[in-house]
């Protein structure tokens, strides 16, 4: 009997690049060593005491389903928020979904047919490319660079990668992996280009809040393209709330909308307590955000300089999320992330990164970059990289 196949598209499926090396991590720990994960955006800073309450406080008896678009209170809650950013969005422009995850994956799947195709700046957040599978849909990767900080390349170079199956382009603002604050002006750039070729502008913006230097702008703001804009949110690391797996989904274009909503309703409902603790979380006045950023400001910088005590690394100092892509000295980010966990400790320590190939679809591409998450109290980063500088000097020798 011949053995079962599945699907092209299971088989396609990639692993995580940021979750593969854990039987590796694993094994470290049983050997007694002590890690430091700078490999997975897990905020350590605590949920807000609000979100549980909240969660606490909820009276009903039966804990049934709710609408398929959100529950009302919640939207109410997401369409406040949004103008106090600045965009004048309404409670029914916006699908409450599971995670941010869910809403990329519905907007995928809305505005492609099979095997259409939605640009990507490399290095991208890794998932897009899972998600990407899923819904039937082609990647195009354009490939960015640490040299210049990892912006956009020219309107040209972005237009020569258009074809007759591009629906759309996908962006992440401030950007996973590499902490990088678009310019108004490289907006502009894709704001031109989807009114030229009729596209839609997907904007991934789940670190609006984390804007360290630089000037941040949302797709909202762009003018004359409302009917081609979505806009992709979570609460995950807004409120370190990664486990509530609460995100959401922006259009004006109402046709988007309402295929949006009819995924939404094969699937039933987004979870209920917590969108009950996220709209008490958005009640929070702005001094919550302003202590998070500047920790997380002192953090980066920490790692920053870090990084520039390790002789050739090539980094510039990233304005916003909490990540930096760093092309260090060596040959193999895989086998260099390995190596860290297999084979080097320092005092019964070591660290954990992401292997910069990952977050790729041009392969050979990010062969010297790893991506660190810069999520831990800065005592452990300052002793992370040390522990990181002397790693690579141990990897160069053996």
């Amino acid at each position: 009997m011949s053995a079962l196949e599945i699907s092209k598209r299971g088989q396609w499926l990639p692993p995580s690049p940021i979750r593969k090396l854990v039987p590796l991590a694993e094994e470290a720990k049983k050997r007694g060593i002590d890690i430091y994960h700078l490999n997975i955006g897990q905020p350590d800073i605590e949920t807000p005491p609000e979100f549980w309450q909240a969660i606490k406080n909820y009276s009903l008896k039966v804990l049934a389903y709710g609408n398929s678009q959100g529950m009302a209170n919640y939207l109410d809650k997401l369409s406040g928020y949004y103008r106090k950013c600045g965009y004048d969005i309404r409670p029914d422009e916006i699908i409450v979904t599971t995670g941010g995850s869910e809403a990329i994956i519905f907007a995928m799947t809305v505005i492609c047919q099979p095997k259409d195709e939605i640009i990507v700046f490399e290095p991208f957040y890794t998932n897009y490319n899972g998600f990407a599978i899923q819904a039937g849909v082609k990647l195009v990767p354009i490939t960015t660079r640490a040299e210049n900080g990892f912006h956009l390349p020219s309107e040209k170079t972005i237009e020569k990668a258009i074809t007759k199956r591009t629906k759309g382009i996908l962006y992440c603002n401030p950007n996973n992996p590499t902490g990088t604050i678009y310019t108004a002006e490289e907006l502009q750039r894709l704001r031109r280009l989807v009114l030229k070729h009729n596209l839609f502008l997907l904007a991934d913006e789940v670190y609006r809040e984390f804007i360290y230097e630089g000037k941040y702008v949302s797709v909202m703001s762009l003018e004359g393209i409302s009917d081609r804009v979505i806009m992709l949110d979570s609460i995950s690391k807004r409120f370190s709330a990664c486990g509530a797996r609460i995100g959401n989904l922006v259009t004006k274009n109402r046709d988007l909308y309402r295929a949006a909503l009819y995924l939404g309703q094969a699937r039933l409902c987004p979870p209920t307590l917590e969108q009950v603790g996220a709209a008490a979380a958005y009640d929070l006045d702005g001094g919550y955000f302003e202590k998070m950023v500047g920790e997380y400001r002192r953090r980066r910088d920490i790692v920053y300089e870090g990084l520039m005590k390790i002789e050739g690394t090539v980094c510039i100092n990233p304005g916003g999320a909490f990540y930096i892509m760093a092309k260090l000295p060596i040959d193999d980010a895989e086998k260099f992330a390995s190596y860290l966990l297999t084979d080097f400790s320092y005092n019964g320590k070591t660290v954990m990164v992401a292997p910069g190939p990952g977050f790729y679809a041009t392969p050979g591409k990010g062969r010297q970059e790893c991506r660190i998450a810069y999520v831990l109290k800065t005592e452990d980063l300052q002793d992370a990289m040390d522990l990181l500088k002397r790693g690579v000097k141990a990897y160069n020798s053996r």
